[in-house]
């Protein structure tokens, strides 16, 4: 027959479809694979052989008999266990479940109920949900777990479950709670030996934290802390929402009615240095405690803030080394401020800050905000990159080194109000060694009493971590002034550097290109400048010019070949023109992605032209 003879073979069973259409079809269960492994009685001959050993000799009695057509290797799809491959086969067994298939449209509902970090996690969840095909499977055939608390009549196999003052118990050692069956008066019992499943308990942590158990009084289930229910947040990773979340969801969603959660976070998983998954078998599994013994915990902490929540992310050396640098850094600028100003919580001087402090201080303002925003979004990298950056070049690079050349109150007041803010911004991060400076530099200082203009949390004695999160303190600043001053004393300070002069050496004259109106005492007094001349709308006299033109020879090479070289020599005569993006030389046109300029500003007149950012800074010296 060309057409086929339209017979489908199924067997119960052999796969997914087996079982469908045995309930379809209400088919003859035959079961011809045991609990074992190995042929049962229905395999005739084969019977006691294991399933893999009776297919090799079936083949083998086909073969002998002549009725092998043909014999070749194939490619199918099979079901196997998820780590060693091993087949999987389908047995009919009793089992404990509980309905959820014609619920699932709810369950989805309440996922969404729920904020999701990052909310592309959630689609996990819904594909979970949308393709379920089973009711949910709580029973285990395993030699540990929590029992379920059943016995079944030998008589006639009526069920007999414990009584809920009763537990728990277990069935294999613990009478049943009656001496005959109910239903028919049998006498002898048998317990269940099956235990719940893993998530059938673990989905229950919600409930139990929140005191949830049964009252006799109110004949009713209650909980003893319904303060904490609903939870704010379930962290978690990514390979478990099919399984401890969704079921954590269920289960909770099915005794109270609504989802236990406020917000779930879902973490990524931690890759070789070949962003490979770690394996035992492999051989690329990095020891948590090993790592422990070379770095300190709060290193640790900071490379695993350093990805995106919900991204796998590799265990790179080079991170823990860069977070053990700014715990160093930060230990050596908190003892740095310790020195500079002694007092844990100075007073606000009568005469006012400067303008440099109050420009430090409206600067860290908007790193507060900043930061809690962030924080807020579960942005941890990127709050972790941005506080780091902040303190280690505007404190310490460019404010810090200021202060060290001021001997004043002002100095003392703003260093001190920085330093708490850093060491409460960093102690998510830096749990520990923020905690430590908090009790050396501050919480011992306080002594159960509050300093004057020292809120409560912000002066607390036990722990850092139960001080309030800052808040910006509302200081009106010129910052865009500010930050062009502090270019200009970084870049005096690399000048005096460079010419091996001293820090307090004065200089004759220097004049500023910018806009640095409010802070030419800061500049003059730090750098000790005699003849300071601020420009703050006059044009720089210095020349921007052409010292160079790169060519992106993966571009380039592949397009124009043998004219590459007259490319170049025309470039080298300064045959060429630049015409916005694009570049004309040698009967050519380049465009912008082809080619980049390099510029550099030059000063022709009397003293020497300092690079100072975007700030243009002249310096005339007889020094």
């Amino acid at each position: 027959m060309e057409t086929g003879s339209g017979i489908v073979m199924c067997c119960t069973f052999g796969d997914q479809n087996d079982i469908e259409w045995y309930q379809v079809h209400d088919l003859d269960l035959r079961v011809a694979i045991d609990e074992s492994g190995h042929m049962t009685d229905l395999a005739g001959e084969y019977e006691g052989l294991h399933a893999d050993e009776a297919g090799e000799v079936i083949v083998e009695d086909l073969d002998e008999a002549g009725a092998l057509l043909d014999r070749r290797d194939i490619t199918h799809t099979v079901n196997v266990h998820e780590r060693c491959g091993t087949s999987v086969e389908f047995l009919v067994t009793e089992q404990w479940y509980i309905e959820m298939l014609d619920k699932t449209d709810e369950y989805l509902e309440i996922g969404r109920e729920m904020d999701w970090s990052p909310e592309k996690m959630f689609t996990r969840y819904e594909h979970w949900v949308e393709g379920l095909q089973w009711d949910w499977l709580i029973s285990r055939q395993r030699s540990s777990g929590i029992p379920f608390p059943v016995w079944y009549c030998e008589g006639c196999g009526e069920e007999v479950i414990a009584e809920k003052a009763d537990l728990p118990v277990d069935p294999l050692s613990d009478d049943p709670p009656v001496d005959a069956c109910p239903e028919c008066g049998h006498d002898a019992f048998q317990p269940e030996d099956d235990v719940l499943d893993t998530w059938a308990t673990s989905s229950l942590t919600p409930l139990v934290n929140a005191g949830w158990d049964w009252d006799d009084e109110a004949e009713e289930f209650t909980m003893e802390r319904p303060e904490l229910y609903r939870f704010d947040l379930r962290p978690q990773g990514h390979d478990i929402i099919s399984f401890w979340l969704f079921h954590t969801l269920v289960k909770c969603y099915e005794h109270t009615g609504e989802v236990p959660f406020e917000e779930t976070m879902i973490n990524g998983h931690v890759l070789d240095e070949n962003r490979e998954k770690m394996s035992k078998s492999v051989g690329n599994v990095v020891e948590p405690e090993a790592v422990l013994e070379e770095f300190p915990v709060d290193a640790t902490r900071y490379w695993a803030a350093g990805t995106a929540v919900g991204d796998d992310f590799p265990f790179k050396e080079k991170d823990l080394r860069a977070g053990e640098k700014l715990i160093r850094k930060l230990w050596n600028a908190s003892k740095l401020v310790e020195s500079l100003a002694p007092e844990p919580f100075p007073a606000e001087p009568g005469g006012g800050l400067r303008e440099l402090d109050r420009w430090l201080l409206a600067e860290l303002d908007a790193e507060v905000e900043r930061l809690t925003e962030l924080l807020d979004d579960r942005a941890f990298s990127k709050a972790r990159d941005e506080l780091r950056s902040f303190f280690w070049n505007t404190f310490c690079d460019d404010y810090l080194e200021i202060a060290k050349q001021r001997e004043d109150d002002a100095a003392a007041y703003t260093l001190r109000t920085a330093h708490r803010r850093f060491l409460k911004l960093f102690a998510p991060l830096l749990a520990h060694v923020t905690e430590e400076l908090w009790h050396d530099m501050y919480a011992d200082a306080v002594d159960g009493a509050t300093p004057e203009g020292v809120s409560l949390a912000d002066g607390t004695s036990d722990s850092i971590h139960l001080a309030d999160w800052p808040e910006p303190l509302g200081i009106e600043a010129d910052r865009d002034a500010g930050t062009a001053a502090t270019a200009v004393v970084g870049a005096l300070r690399k000048y005096k550097s460079e010419n091996q002069l001293p820090l307090t050496a004065a200089l004759d004259a220097v004049e500023v290109y910018a806009d640095v109106r409010g802070f030419e005492d800061d500049i003059t007094g730090v750098m000790h400048v005699d003849d300071l001349a601020v420009h703050p709308d006059g044009d720089a006299p210095v020349e921007t010019v052409i010292t160079g033109i790169d060519l992106d020879y993966a571009t380039i090479g592949p397009k124009y070949g043998d004219q590459v070289g007259d490319i170049e020599a025309a470039l080298a005569q300064g045959e060429y023109k630049i015409d916005g993006d694009e570049l004309h030389v040698a009967s050519v046109t380049l465009v912008d992605d082809e080619f980049a300029v390099e510029e550099e500003r030059q000063y022709q007149g009397e003293g020497e032209l300092l690079q100072a950012d975007d700030v243009v800074v002249i310096v005339r010296n007889e020094a």
